[in-house]
């Protein structure tokens, strides 16, 4: 076992997964290079299609020497007059791994009788109207019949591009389907007005499934006599919970990812869809930004110069006890190879019977124990930082696919460690006051690498301070030189940053979305 660890350790510590991205090659598509399938491709690999590039640009934009920065050839594909920058990787990876989306949709009410999802009627998409907004309508306008959202997504994918690809083309879908399901609850003819989402509790007798519920309910009461009458159970047994209409968005938002990770896991059995991804997407609805994050990218929303963070990382060192609490409860999963118990270092057989630091799901601090045999296996999270690692294979605990990942030269599944549940964050956009320099900035982990939240803000305030704030390029710009100081130049020791500091050597994607565009349109 420990030989066979060694042997991934050597491997996933650069970044290049077992069956992974050293396969690829242009043209791979939506299997992204995945280990020489013989499966169809469900999409061609391609950058965003906001990008506006041909393929010989695709191509040249794989140079790992020169990694020349991309941008939007016109700024009036994305909507909000958003920024948008990207830079392939300095070699791990024949191809760029991130993908990006940006999608301005309208949910059209499901009709009567009509269960299905229809794309076409139902998410209309927008973008190629001009700066994505058409007829300007607000996004609170005629809420009865539609429903229009921004959508704007990240996705970073490891052991091929394969996952990304497929997700950056499906997962608005998704998001619009589960809207659909909920629009005659937040928009139906009882509900209260759109500047009261999230404040008032939804009016979820409209809900079928709840009408159901209610007369179930009321035919179980009937034996025991209505509330009040003599013999009825108490009136609390028949009360129900306050449903806010932002909790409604955001479990549209869970529910998309969960359909997004099975569709990927469905499509692995009849196309070549290689590896996994993060997932991060901000989604502007009636007047709130939503943020749903599943991975190590990172979203912070930069006002009058402060940084307010959106979004929290998911690896292996800040899900310990959720990892440690899953081996727990069914240790088959570490097939008698791994242990769930964390040490300070690897033990050694002579110190069998010794006492050493430990802890386990149970636990935040540290305390003693006496070793014994079974804590000799190799541990569930091993490593510190970028370089920890779960079953010595992955470096990342939410996301999107992975379903045939494995431990190298074993066969334990590493899919049921990783979660692709989101963390959603809400921030009341339509209640705030913003002025032209208040941005939200969505970034893939090649730039949180090396910058850290102050630095991002300043570079951007900075940058965005002296330009002319009628100029609609200001936000590409910005995101060109963010991404610009996280690659650095190429020197004779690697591509360096500031201070001679060891640039990002990842692929880098950034969004900078100008949330005063925001205000506008709610």
């Amino acid at each position: 076992m420990l030989t066979r660890v060694k042997s991934a350790v050597t491997n996933f510590m650069g970044g290049v997964m077992a069956g992974g991205s050293n396969g690829e090659h242009p043209g791979a598509g939506g299997g992204g290079g995945g280990g020489g399938s013989d499966l169809p491709l469900k999409y061609p690999y391609g950058r965003a299609e906001f990008l506006g590039l041909s393929p010989d640009e695709v191509e040249c934009s794989a140079d790992h020497i020169a990694r020349p920065i991309l941008i939007p050839k016109e700024t009036r594909r994305l909507p909000w007059s958003t920024g948008y920058a990207e830079v392939i990787n300095a070699g791990k990876s024949t191809l760029n791994e991130d993908q990006a989306c940006c999608e301005v949709l309208v949910v059209k009410r499901r009709p009567a009788g009509s269960c299905a999802y229809n794309q076409t009627a139902t998410a209309r998409r927008r973008s190629s109207l001009p700066n994505g907004e058409g007829s300007g309508q607000r996004d609170d306008a005629d809420c009865s019949e539609n429903l229009t959202f921004h959508y704007w997504a990240l996705f970073d994918g490891h052991a091929g591009s394969g996952a990304a690809v497929v997700a950056a083309r499906l997962l608005h879908h998704h998001v619009a389907m589960h809207l659909q399901e909920v629009m005659e609850v937040f928009c139906g003819p009882d509900a209260a007005p759109p500047t009261c989402l999230g404040e008032e509790p939804v009016n979820h007798h409209l809900a079928p499934t709840s009408q159901r519920a209610l007369t179930r309910a009321a035919s179980l009461r009937g034996a025991a006599g209505a509330p009040g009458s003599p013999g009825a159970p108490p009136a609390r047994f028949f009360s129900e919970k306050k449903v806010s209409r932002e909790s409604l968005v955001v479990g549209a938002i869970e529910n998309a990812f969960k359909d997004m990770d099975a569709q990927i896991e469905k499509d692995k059995a009849v196309y070549n869809v290689s590896g996994g991804c993060t997932a991060l997407v901000a989604l502007c609805l009636l007047g709130k930004l939503y943020v749903g994050n599943a991975g190590d990218s990172r979203a912070v929303i930069i006002r009058a110069g402060e940084v307010l963070p959106m979004s929290a990382e998911f690896t292996p060192e800040s899900e310990r006890q959720r990892l440690q609490f899953l081996a727990y409860m069914q240790p088959h999963l570490l097939g008698n190879e791994f242990t769930h118990l964390e040490f300070p270092r690897r033990v050694q057989r002579k110190e069998v019977g010794k006492r050493m630091l430990y802890r386990d799901f149970t636990m935040s601090g540290w305390a003693y124990k006496t070793i014994e045999d079974d804590d000799l296996k190799f541990p569930l999270i091993y490593g510190e930082g970028k370089k920890a690692r779960v079953l010595a294979t992955i470096g990342v605990t939410r996301g999107l696919g992975d379903h045939n990942l494995k431990v190298h030269d074993s066969n334990i599944y590493i899919k049921p460690f990783l979660s692709c549940c989101p963390e959603v964050k809400v921030y009341p956009l339509a209640q705030c006051e913003h002025g032209a320099d208040d941005v939200l900035v969505l970034g893939t982990d090649g730039l949180w690498d090396v910058l850290s939240n102050q630095e991002v803000a300043e570079a951007v305030t900075g940058f965005l301070a002296n330009c002319d704030t009628d100029d609609p390029h200001r936000y590409t710009m910005a995101a060109q030189d963010l991404v610009m100081r996280a690659r650095g130049v190429l020197k004779d020791r690697g591509w360096r940053i500031s201070n001679d500091r060891l640039g990002s050597g990842d692929d880098i994607s950034v969004y900078i979305i100008p949330l005063v565009h925001g205000n506008k349109q709610n």
